[in-house]
């Protein structure tokens, strides 16, 4: 399949549109501009009808700390090289920015795990490193 990959092309419709489709977290739409706003790089990858069928994120502060955000293939075109060639060009951008030693962190979907260790993550916890960990907050 031939795809078109676009940096920087991320909008709140696709990344809503993409997140139904993973079922993941709802957004309203103007965080989710914020958020975008905020983004260091994000790539979409668009079918043959150009259809937005994957996206990833990067996030951090430009140096040391990159974080791997929202790597998100729709379901139908899952196991079809699109999320490797999301995280390839989320990888090739943080090398033009990163220092040596920069941590590159994400936390993989359950059953992805595998995915990610191709690229050379590493599951925690280890021997070295404790496990990860998230919270989500909540306005009172």
């Amino acid at each position: 399949m031939k795809y078109k990959i676009v940096d920087n092309s991320l909008t709140p419709q696709i990344y809503q549109a993409l997140h139904t489709d993973a079922n993941f977290m709802d957004y309203d739409v103007k965080d989710i501009e914020t958020a975008l706003a905020h983004d260091l790089y994000d790539v979409v990858v668009y079918d043959e009808y150009d259809e937005a069928i994957g996206c990833a994120r990067v996030i951090g502060d430009s140096r040391i700390v990159f974080f791997l955000k929202d790597v998100i293939v729709r379901k139908d075109y899952q196991r079809n090289g699109v999320g490797k060639i999301l995280v390839d060009y989320a990888l090739k951008y943080i090398s033009t920015v990163a220092c040596d030693n920069a941590y590159i962190g994400l936390m993989s979907t359950r059953g992805m795990e595998s995915f990610y260790k191709k690229f050379g993550f590493i599951e925690r916890p280890n021997d070295g490193l404790g496990s990860g960990m998230v919270m989500y907050y909540e306005q009172k």
